[in-house]
């Protein structure tokens, strides 16, 4: 390979690493504990800690899936050169940081996907109409999906006839039947879950095997989080509060980090040494990097400035966001973690204080720069390869 292909590969890992670095700082490192955050039941440092670990976990675990779209799901026909994936990552990651520095949470799935769909249109390239209807409808049905099930849970979790001792832990078991059939790069050979995993220790085989494992752990967390509620409520909703933050946490570094490495996953047949493991592993360390130390002031901007929020609200915000992310995982589609958890925080607070919980000047203002970044990062990807090729 001639030094100056070599320089591209160099230039191109590093403007990966920067992008992960500013999902760290943005997107996945601050939205997943927000909402406790906002609810008091964690620090804002300890936060930023967590979030760094467990999204390093996600996007080593689960990652590929998203990744593999970003790579070459976009676009039909052609595979992106070195300087498209390097014009892409920098529109992605500009764009992100002026997020960060102006405290407004940019959609990362919004900047990658149009830069990517922009600089491989101006290529030649041709429009991959499924992958865009499917991703559309994804990014449609989120506010409504995940804002109308925090909006119901909140609605419920006050009211006195019904008790938190037999609502809250029904939530948990829900969350711990969810996440028995996440699937786990690790397990593929067991069937990819825990739940397959565990039907292979048993001597009876099926899908009621597995159907009773999943249930079994549902189960599980069902009891514990009723036990732990039963003698200490306060305690007990916020535990209950930062282990959701922590599934969440993890399935952001599972989502986000594709569109970190995904443009990198096509240059992987050029380099036969690099397996895309090492590529997921640069990916989940610089979200790791980005979360503990950028991190802090997009929590700040989130958990206070967009509603008050306390541990019950809190926790239905994050039970449709987990749902509504590995959704996405599963799909392989790349989704905002932004507009996951600000649309629930909307929903809950709807459900508690009306319009008075929510700023609406602040919403419109997120909403309108969801919009905007996508069309922005497509007008920039396609200007910028058209001027190249001048």
């Amino acid at each position: 390979m001639e030094p100056g292909t070599i320089l591209l590969f160099v230039a191109a890992a590093l403007a990966s690493l920067f992008m992960a670095w500013v999902i760290g700082a943005g997107s996945s490192g601050a939205t997943p504990f927000a909402p406790a955050v906002g609810a008091n039941a964690i620090s804002t440092m300890k936060a930023a800690f967590l979030v760094g670990i467990l999204g390093f976990a996600g996007a080593v675990t689960q990652g590929a899936s998203v990744s593999e779209a970003v790579g070459s799901g976009l676009v039909e026909g052609i595979a992106l050169p070195v300087g498209g994936i390097i014009v892409v990552l920098l529109i992605g990651a500009g764009l992100m940081a002026i997020g960060i520095y102006t405290g407004y949470p940019i959609a990362t799935a919004f900047t990658v996907t149009g830069s990517v769909i922009g600089v491989g249109l101006a290529l030649g390239g041709d429009p991959a109409w499924e992958k865009y209807v499917e991703i559309g409808a994804v990014w449609v049905l989120t506010p409504f999906v995940g804002g109308g099930i925090a909006y119901g849970l909140a609605s419920i979790l006050p009211r006195p006839d019904v008790p938190e001792d037999a609502s809250v832990p029904l939530l948990a078991g829900i969350v711990g039947t969810v996440v028995a059939n996440l699937e786990f790069s690790f397990l593929s050979s067991v069937g990819g879950t825990l739940a397959t995993a565990g039907a292979t220790l048993v001597p009876a085989d099926g899908l009621a095997t597995t159907t009773a494992i999943s249930l079994g752990f549902g189960a599980i967390a069902a009891a514990a989080v009723r036990w732990d509620i039963g003698r200490d409520q306060v305690g007990g909703l916020r535990r209950f509060l930062l282990a959701l933050g922590s599934l969440v946490a993890f399935s952001a570094g599972a989502s986000q980090v594709g569109l970190a490495v995904g443009p990198l996953f096509p240059l992987l047949e050029e380099l036969p040494s690099v397996s895309p493991l090492a590529v997921l592993l640069g990916g989940g360390l610089g979200i790791l990097v980005g979360s503990w130390t950028s991190a802090p002031r997009m929590i700040k901007s989130i958990s206070q400035e967009y509603a008050s929020l306390g541990p019950r609200r809190s926790i239905s915000t994050l039970v449709p966001s987990f749902l509504i992310a590995q959704t996405a995982v599963l799909l392989g589609v790349p989704v905002s973690f932004n507009e996951i958890i600000v649309s629930a925080i909307v929903g809950s607070g709807l459900a508690v204080t009306g319009g008075d919980g929510v700023s609406p000047r602040k919403l419109g203002l997120t909403v309108a720069a969801w919009v905007g970044s996508f069309g922005l990062a497509f007008g920039l990807g396609y200007g910028s390869m058209f001027l190249l090729e001048l």
